[in-house]
């Protein structure tokens, strides 16, 4: 899930080597934390956090045979 979420990011922004992802485990839950540079972060998130939310909806049904619930925050 970390490559695909890291992949994804890196084609939508100016600055893909400032992109990084970080597992971290939550109750249970896996969280992958996703960080750009300041200036990407409109891309990443799109307008009414609609890019966000596809970004969510395709890690979410990627990881659909998994035994855990997969999460994505995207972080400052």
């Amino acid at each position: 899930m970390k490559e695909l979420l890291s992949y994804i990011a890196k084609n939508l922004v100016d600055e893909p080597d400032a992109v990084s992802v970080t597992e971290v485990e939550r109750g249970g839950d896996l969280v992958l934390e996703l960080r750009v540079a300041q200036e990407d972060m409109g891309k990443v998130i799109g307008r009414q956090g609609r890019t966000s939310k596809e970004i969510r909806a395709i890690i979410k049904a990627a990881s659909a045979g998994m035994d855990r619930k997969v999460l994505v925050e995207i972080v400052d």
